[in-house]
């Protein structure tokens, strides 16, 4: 597969890996952009690697929150200036409000608004504000407790990132404080049971051939991989992270000191995951100038 100026381009954006290295990581691994990463973090010159943390589309996400049940629900548009507009912020609103009374996306966009399903309801407000919406996504946790929290909010229950912490106890202090944890770090699953098996054996591999490169014996290096996936899950589980609040203790540890027990989360982020098309300011420019 020929190796384009721009695949490099991204590569580098992606790893922080200097030019030669992203082409020759690209050349070894057939352009294979997921495999180029894995390549380069093998051999330590990968700063980042993970992919462009910039959001792709605007929106908002809102959560609701009744007894023991917690949505959050994604609605994207095009433009910031929707998220700020108090006619799609009301829907929003009212959408996550009929998502507490559904168990998937494919019901909610069915489910009755106002005589209205949430579907003709989207559409029509596309043909008021003039602008494309979509129902992206629909989450919900259940326990004795649920607790929400809302990164940057725009509005009561709505913003950029929606967080829900179902537990098993009545701390409702407690379950706002890991809910900010968890809008702040991100984890990738409650624990180390939950994680993708895939994410699981590609990290393995990776630490694999990190340390086989030290040149060490296979007894040895079987112990360092163990020592390095421990490592691997506490960074990324949530059970397993250091508390932000109190980083002497893991999120587990301080559950327990709470006398609760963190049954499972939700945090859903706008636009994550959503590739948008880049056009520099000129072009944009030459563009309005056109029309």
């Amino acid at each position: 597969m020929a190796i384009t100026a721009a695949m490099v381009k991204e590569l580098r954006e992606m790893t922080g890996a200097g030019m030669m290295d992203a082409k020759k990581a690209l050349t070894e691994t057939d352009g294979d952009k997921e495999a180029a990463i894995d390549w380069l973090r093998t051999k330590g010159l990968a700063k980042a690697a993970k992919k462009s943390g910039r959001t792709a589309a605007e929106g908002l996400v809102a959560v609701k929150v009744e007894g023991g049940k917690g949505v959050a629900v994604e609605v994207n548009a095009e433009t910031d200036f929707v998220a700020k507009n108090a006619d799609f912020q009301s829907m929003v609103g009212d959408i996550a409000a009929a998502a507490l009374k559904v168990d998937d996306i494919e019901a909610l966009a069915a489910a009755d608004l106002g005589g209205k399903t949430v579907a003709d309801t989207i559409t029509d407000k596309i043909a008021t504000i003039g602008e494309n919406m979509t129902l992206r996504r629909m989450a919900s946790v259940e326990g004795e407790t649920v607790v929400s929290y809302v990164h940057n909010a725009a509005a009561n229950d709505m913003g950029k990132i929606g967080v829900l912490v179902a537990l098993k106890g009545n701390d409702e202090s407690f379950g706002k404080q890991v809910a900010m944890h968890i809008a702040a770090v991100n984890p990738a699953s409650l624990g180390q049971s939950d994680l993708d098996p895939a994410l699981v054996e590609r990290e393995k591999a990776v630490l694999t051939e990190q340390a086989r490169e030290s040149g060490k014996p296979e007894n040895v290096i079987e112990k360092m991989i163990v020592g390095r996936m421990n490592k691997f899950f506490g960074e990324v589980t949530l059970l397993g992270q250091s508390f932000v609040i109190n980083p002497d203790l893991t999120v587990e540890k301080a559950a327990q000191e709470a006398g609760v027990e963190i049954l499972g989360f939700v945090r859903l982020e706008v636009g994550e995951g959503i590739e948008k098309e880049q056009e520099d300011f000129a072009a944009e420019v030459a563009k309005v100038a056109q029309s």
